[in-house]
């Protein structure tokens, strides 16, 4: 992974999820409902505590109407 520590990418996607969702001006709820996903999940994922799946960091990134790789630009 050129430019990002394996270690980080964790770090990355969940500060960028916060980011891009606070440009919207959306909670974690609003976020949730649009991406299908439950509230305390996206909690989870914006805080790095949970390990997340491709599926959905695409429904994150589609309700966000971000590429996959936005989400993990540094």
């Amino acid at each position: 992974m050129q430019g990002m520590r394996a270690s980080g990418a964790k770090e990355i996607l969940a500060r960028n999820i916060k980011l891009l969702r606070g440009q919207r001006g959306w909670s974690q709820e609003v976020l949730a409902f649009e991406a299908g996903l439950h509230r305390t999940f996206v909690a989870h994922v914006e805080r790095g505590a949970r390990n997340i799946s491709l599926t959905n960091i695409e429904r994150i990134a589609l309700a966000l109407e971000v590429s996959v790789s936005r989400l993990f630009e540094e």
